[in-house]
């Protein structure tokens, strides 16, 4: 492998991961349309193991470098989550051990989302560990690729499609409602909000670990206290109880003891941006549990050469109900530990015979897929909050095409 050849599938590899266009499709499919020494790699790729085959190898390192740049994007996020799963861990585990099934001890977002992203991580992590080597052999070759990249793009013009037809009914719905009395069309609160007041379950006091809580969310809508209603969140529940997107405006954040305005950026995003993320979890933890797993486990089909790890998630998350700029939050979130795991997985791969020519183009490598994922994602965040999966759709059924003219 050259030193440009790292280069170019560096590049591929840190913008395809995150863009709903598959990156396994297209570190197969490009080396192809180059042809010569570069398809001699995926060719290499679909018959070798891992331990020795340096293409693999390489692309094993560029899975971390994307993986360590996710983290570090949404690393505030990631500080709540963790620690919303270390509160909720001690009594977890005691509720489970005394009744002996298990139980959950969930009293915020940040709680119940660190238990979805474990239980939706499960499927694929058990079926990459069971079929990955069977998936790559099988489906890991240009023709296949060409194919599954066009059925990719079907499924994200189909995910638009499913997401119309439910906006379309649901203001059929609201439609319906209009003349019944505001009782009667009250939303429900959050999947955790069964008590009168405060989190968690019934009978469970507020969250001592949220100042302020007495305004939330006891107190009417969601959104910060002494915050003004946003008219724009129809059908939230506590509707409209998100505060108002005005830069200018002062939002208390949980716990944190600073105004929206004075908090120090986070991942290259702004302050508004953080506080927009943590209203993106209030909303995705009101998925139930059943709907995270499925969600989690289409992330299986991304072991297919074609088929976009992000892509099939987000258009699981819009199948659940999420909006554009949630089911790209959440596919994120639940990409970085499978592509973490799947990386420190097959790292020791780099350290034997697959990786002994190729340490000076995996430190390049390394280094201009993590700067292009950053990028990338930094780019989507803001795309999905007023766009679809249409354009990349497009994109994948043309690219698709044109692979299948030329390897079939």
């Amino acid at each position: 492998m050259t030193y440009f050849q790292a280069v170019v599938i560096a590049l591929v590899q840190g913008v395809t991961e995150l863009f709903p266009v598959s990156s396994l499709g297209h570190s197969v499919l490009i080396p192809a349309w180059f042809g010569g020494s570069w398809q001699a790699m995926v060719t290499q790729s679909s018959q070798a193991s891992s331990e020795s085959s340096f293409y693999l190898a390489y692309i094993v390192a560029l899975h971390c470098a994307t993986a360590l740049a996710l983290t570090w994007f949404f690393r505030a996020d990631w500080v709540r989550i963790i620690r919303g799963f270390l509160r909720s861990l001690p009594a977890s585990v005691q509720w489970s051990l005394r009744d002996r099934r298990l139980r959950l001890s969930v009293l915020d977002k940040d709680e119940r989302l660190a238990w979805m992203i474990i239980f939706a991580t499960i499927p694929v992590g058990l079926t990459g560990v069971a079929l990955e080597h069977t998936f790559r052999v099988l489906f890991a070759k240009p023709s296949v690729a060409a194919v599954l990249l066009f059925v990719n793009g079907l499924i994200l013009l189909g995910a638009e499609a499913l997401r119309r037809s439910a906006a379309r009914r649901k203001q059929a719905d609201a439609a319906a409602r209009a003349g019944r009395p505001a009782q009667a069309s009250a939303p429900a609160g959050p999947p955790w909000d069964t008590a009168a007041r405060g989190y968690g379950y019934g009978g469970v006091s507020q969250n001592p670990g949220y100042p302020g809580t007495p305004g939330y969310p006891a107190a009417p809508g969601y959104g910060y206290p002494g915050v003004p209603r946003n008219p724009s969140y129809p059908g939230e529940p506590g509707t409209p109880g998100y505060p108002v997107e005005v830069p200018s405006v002062s939002v208390p954040l949980h716990g944190m003891g600073q105004s929206a305005s004075h908090r120090r950026p986070s991942g290259g995003r702004v302050a508004t941006d953080v506080a927009a993320a943590e209203r993106s979890d209030e909303r995705i933890a009101r998925l139930s549990y059943a709907d995270g797993i499925w969600i989690g486990a289409a992330q299986i089909l991304a072991l297919l050469a074609g088929i976009s790890r992000s892509g099939v998630t987000m258009a699981g998350g819009l199948w659940r109900g999420l909006d554009h700029e949630d089911a790209a939050r959440f596919a994120f979130l639940l990409a970085t530990p499978v592509i973490l795991a799947a990386g420190v997985l097959k790292v020791p791969s780099l350290f034997g015979p697959a990786g002994a020519h190729i340490h000076g183009q995996v430190v390049l490598g390394v280094i201009v897929c993590g700067i292009a994922a950053y990028l990338s994602v930094r780019f989507l965040v803001r795309w999905f909050q007023t766009r679809t999966l249409t354009p990349f759709a497009i994109y994948c059924l043309a690219f698709g095409a044109l692979s299948i003219l030329r390897f079939l």
